[in-house]
C-alpha cells in the first residue's frame, strides 16, 4: 500500500510537471510564432499543437527506450480520443458552441480523416514497422505543408480585401480616423529573450517529468496488476491531454475558435504520425490488446463523428455533451475488456 501511494504521488506530480512544462513551452512558442509572422490559425495548427503534444512525444520516447513497446500507440490513441471527445466536448459545452471561422472542409477535415485512416491501416497488424514509420512521418510533413499553404492562401485573401493606397487616398474624406485605423496592418510583436528562455525551460521540465511518468506507470502496472497499455490509454492519455483541454477551453471562451479547433487538428495529426512514428524509427513499437481491440474502433468512430460535426462548421453544446458521454462509454468498454 505504501508503494502504491508513493508511486501514485510521483505519477500525479509527473503529470503536473508535464502540464506546467507544456504551458511554458506553449507560451514561449506561441509568441515566437506570432513574432515571425505566422497567422493565428497556423499558430494553432503548428506551434500550439506541437507545444501541447510534446508530453506525448517525450514520454513515448522514454517508454520505448525502456522497452515499453505498447506505450506510444496507447498514448496516441488515448490522447486523440481525449482530444476529440473530452477537449472538443467540454470546449463546446463551456463556450456554448464552437464555430469555425475558416473552411474546415477544404483541407483540415479531409487530412484528419485520411491521416486517421492511414494510422488505422498501419496499426491493423498490431506492429509499427520502420517503413510504416517513414510513411507516417511523410504524411505528417504533407499535412503541415497543406496547412501552411491553406493558411497563406487565407492570409492573401484577407490582404486583397484591404483597399489599395490610391483607394485610401481618394476616399480619405469619407473615412473617419477610427475607420482608417482599422485598415492598418497589425504590427508583429517583437521577439524577446524571455520568450526563448520560457521555451527552453518548458522543454527541460517536460523531459524530467516524462522520465518519472514512465517510471511511475511501470511501477503502478506491476502493483495493480494492470497492463501498461491500460494505464497509458486512460490515465496517461488524459493527463497529457490537459494542455490541449486548457488551451482549447480558454481559446473557445475568448471566441478564438480557429485556435481551439486548429489545436485539436494539429495535435491529433502529431500524435498519430509523429508520437508513434518517430519512436518506431529507433525502437520496436507494438499495440497491446486493449488499444487494438477497444482503442482503434473507438478512435475510428470518434473521428468520423468529429468530421460530421465539422462539416457544418458548428459544434453545438449538445454535440459536445454527446462527445463527453461517448468517452464515458469508451472507458466503460475499456474497463470491461477481458
Amino acid at each position: 500500500m505504501e508503494s502504491l501511494i508513493i508511486w501514485t504521488i510521483i505519477f500525479l506530480i509527473s503529470i503536473l510537471g508535464l502540464v506546467k512544462g507544456a504551458d511554458w513551452l506553449l507560451k514561449g512558442s506561441e509568441k515566437i510564432g506570432l513574432a515571425i509572422g505566422l497567422s493565428p490559425f497556423i499558430v494553432g495548427v503548428l506551434i500550439v499543437s506541437l507545444g501541447t503534444s510534446f508530453p506525448e512525444l517525450i514520454a513515448s520516447f522514454f517508454a520505448a527506450y525502456k522497452g515499453l513497446t505498447e506505450f506510444a500507440p496507447a498514448n496516441a490513441v488515448g490522447s486523440n480520443l481525449a482530444n476529440i471527445l473530452l477537449v472538443v466536448g467540454f470546449s463546446a459545452v463551456v463556450a456554448g458552441r464552437l464555430v469555425a471561422t475558416k473552411s474546415l472542409i477544404n483541407t483540415e477535415l479531409p487530412l484528419l480523416a485520411i491521416g486517421t485512416a492511414i494510422f488505422l491501416a498501419v496499426a491493423w497488424d498490431g506492429i509499427i514497422t520502420f517503413f510504416e514509420a517513414i510513411i507516417m512521418l511523410l504524411v505528417y510533413v504533407i499535412y503541415i505543408l497543406y496547412a501552411f499553404k491553406d493558411g497563406d492562401k487565407n492570409n492573401n485573401k484577407e490582404v486583397e480585401k484591404l483597399p489599395s493606397r490610391a483607394d485610401r487616398r481618394d476616399h480619405t474624406s469619407h473615412l473617419s480616423m477610427k475607420e482608417c485605423h482599422k485598415n492598418r496592418p497589425v504590427e508583429r510583436p517583437s521577439l524577446k529573450i524571455n520568450d526563448m528562455m520560457m521555451f527552453v525551460i518548458g522543454v527541460a521540465i517536460l523531459g524530467i517529468s516524462s522520465k518519472y511518468l514512465v517510471d511511475s506507470v511501470i511501477s503502478l502496472s506491476v502493483i495493480l496488476g494492470m497492463g501498461v497499455g491500460a494505464i497509458t490509454i486512460t490515465a496517461v492519455a488524459i493527463g497529457t491531454s490537459l494542455p490541449e483541454l486548457l488551451v482549447s477551453i480558454k481559446a473557445a471562451l475568448m471566441k478564438r475558435f480557429d485556435v481551439a479547433l486548429g489545436n485539436i487538428f494539429g495535435s491529433n495529426a502529431f500524435n498519430m504520425m509523429v508520437v508513434v512514428g518517430l519512436p518506431a524509427l529507433f525502437f520496436r513499437v507494438e499495440l497491446d490488446d486493449q488499444t487494438y481491440s477497444v482503442g482503434l474502433p473507438f478512435l475510428a468512430i470518434a473521428t468520423f463523428l468529429f468530421v460530421l460535426s465539422g462539416i457544418s462548421k458548428n459544434i453545438n453544446s449538445w454535440e459536445g455533451a454527446f462527445y463527453v458521454l461517448f468517452y464515458v462509454i469508451f472507458i466503460s468498454a475499456l474497463l470491461g475488456f477481458s
